[in-house]
C-alpha cells in the first residue's frame, strides 16, 4: 500500500518540552486505513505525546506530519484533521468540562455543526450505546473516575470519527466494563491507535502492537497479538512454547 493512502504519515519528528533530551526522537510512524495497532511502553516513553503531536496539540521541532494525505502545520490543517479523527486523553478530566454528561456528549456535533436537536439525539444515541442512558442527567465532576472514562469515551465516538486515538481507554474500568468496552471496539470498522498497559486488551482488540521507547518506535518490533494472552515478537510464524 503506499504512502499516498497513508491516515497518518509522520517522517524523522523530533520533540523536547525543554532544551533536554527529546521526547519523541526522529520518529517515523504510518497509519494505513484498517490498521489496528496497539502502542505499549513505559511511562515517559512518548507514547502520549505522540498523539498530541499527530492531533497539533504539541508542534515538533524537526520532522513532517501528514494526515489523510496532507501536510499537517498550521492549526487550520490539525483543526480540519481533528474532525476526522477522535482523541481520548489518558485523564478524563481533559476531556470533560460541561455541567451535565448530556451536554458534555453533545458538545462534540455541536461543534461539528449540528443543529442543537440533532446533537441531542446524537448524544442519547451514544450514551444508549455505551448502556449510559440514566447518567444524561449526572453532574460530570462528581462522576467516579471508571465513569468519568466511560462518558470521555461517549464524547468521542458522538464525533462519529474515520480513526480513533485512543490513550489508556480501559483504565479505572470494572471487568464486566471493560468486556463491554472490548466487544464494542473489536466491532468498529475502524483505523485506530490505542495506548494501554493491559495487554489481554490489546490482544483482543489490535492486530499488531508495538513498543515505544526513548521516543522511538522500531517496526522490526512489532508483536502479532495471539488467540492467548500473551504476545511476543514470533507472531505469525509457526513455533512452540515451552512448558
Amino acid at each position: 500500500m503506499g504512502r499516498n493512502n497513508l491516515i497518518i504519515n509522520l517522517e524523522g519528528v523530533s520533540f523536547s518540552y525543554s532544551a533536554g533530551k527529546p521526547v519523541i526522537d526522529n520518529l517515523s510512524f504510518h497509519l494505513h486505513p484498517g490498521d489496528r495497532i496497539g502502542l505499549v511502553g513505559p511511562n515517559g516513553s512518548g507514547k502520549t505525546t505522540l498523539f498530541h503531536i499527530i492531533l497539533g496539540l504539541l508542534k515538533p521541532y524537526s520532522g513532517t506530519v501528514k494526515l489523510f494525505g496532507r501536510h499537517a502545520k498550521e492549526e487550520k490543517d490539525f483543526r480540519e484533521a481533528r474532525k476526522r479523527i477522535g482523541l481520548l486523553f489518558q485523564d478524563p478530566d481533559d476531556q470533560l468540562f460541561s455541567p451535565t454528561v448530556l451536554e458534555d456528549v453533545a458538545f462534540g456535533p455541536l461543534n461539528l455543526g449540528k443543529s442543537p436537536e440533532e446533537a441531542k439525539d446524537i448524544a442519547l444515541n451514544t450514551l444508549a450505546r455505551l448502556d449510559l442512558s440514566g447518567f444524561k442527567d449526572r453532574i460530570t465532576y462528581k462522576l467516579s473516575g471508571g465513569e468519568k472514562r466511560l462518558v470521555s469515551l461517549a464524547t468521542v465516538f458522538a464525533m462519529d470519527p474515520e480513526v480513533l486515538l485512543l490513550d489508556e481507554p480501559t483504565n479505572g474500568l470494572d471487568e464486566e466494563t471493560e468486556k463491554k468496552i472490548t466487544n464494542i471496539l473489536k466491532k468498529l470498522e475502524l483505523s485506530y491507535i490505542f495506548i494501554s498497559h493491559n495487554f489481554d486488551f490489546l490482544s483482543k482488540t489490535t492486530n499488531r502492537i508495538y513498543a515505544m521507547s526513548k521516543g522511538k518506535i522500531s517496526s522490526d518490533e512489532a508483536m502479532v497479538p495471539h488467540s492467548h494472552i500473551h504476545i511476543h515478537k514470533s507472531g505469525k510464524i509457526p513455533h512452540k512454547h515451552k512448558s
